[in-house]
């Protein structure tokens, strides 16, 4: 992770401090600001984003900045795909995916998918699906299903599964209110949602993602067995 060596970006990273999150692996960059990213929230709770970068901080991050050590010390190695858009941060990422799989790390691939941050709607799926197969675990949403399957229906099981790949562990789709679903190689379910006011949607899904890694962090099993995944 790397931050602008600005005012924004070392607020951020004490804010980290303060929550006990860990911060050897943060870098700064004296050559550019730290990433903004503009969010506006529709009536529903659901939003849009606005980006400033080109370039920011982020996308400067090079492989030779990377704390090797510690990646490869980490029970989960966590990563999008934003980070896949441009040089020299691309290498950077493949080099740490690559540096994580070999030390056996589980490696857990949430797509997040941001269309205005790449060239065009193509460039985009390509990118994501281009380390689409080295995940152990992958998270998505059911309009990154409808994305990366070009308009297939989220809700139909064979539409999901065309997004398997014969390394994966446990592939996750969340349904915003309506819960989410989960598939591995011997079984699938549902969880249905449960009825909350909503007010901000920003985070839902890290959130989400979080907490399970969580869970899987203090048991690598726990997709294995049907009645503990839910």
């Amino acid at each position: 992770m790397q931050f602008g060596d600005d005012e924004f970006g070392h607020m951020l990273v004490n804010i980290l401090k303060q929550n006990n999150v860990k911060t050897e692996g943060v870098c700064f960059d004296n050559h550019a600001r730290t990433a903004l990213a503009f969010v506006t929230l529709k009536k529903n709770g659901e939003r849009e984003f606005m980006f400033y970068r080109n370039p920011s901080a982020d996308m400067l991050l090079k492989d030779s900045e990377l704390n090797m050590g510690l990646i490869k010390q980490a029970k989960i190695f966590h990563y999008g795909s934003i980070s896949l858009i441009s040089e020299p941060c691309r290498s950077a990422h493949m080099a740490a995916l690559k540096a994580a799989k070999d030390a056996g790390v589980l490696l857990s691939y949430d797509p997040n998918v941001r269309l205005p941050l790449w060239p065009s709607q193509d460039a985009a799926r390509d990118g994501i699906k281009s380390i689409w197969n080295h995940a152990d675990l992958i998270k998505v949403s059911d309009d990154e299903v409808n994305f990366l399957t070009k308009g297939g229906d989220a809700e139909k099981d064979d539409v999901v599964m065309s997004l398997w790949h014969d390394n994966l562990k446990l592939l996750l789709v969340t349904y915003g209110a309506k819960g989410c679903g989960y598939f591995t190689k011997k079984f699938k379910g549902r969880v249905p949602g449960f009825s909350v006011k909503t007010i901000d949607t920003t985070g839902a899904g890290d959130a989400f993602v979080g907490s399970f890694l969580v869970s899987v962090a203090k048991d690598a099993n726990i997709f294995n067995v049907k009645f503990r995944l839910p």
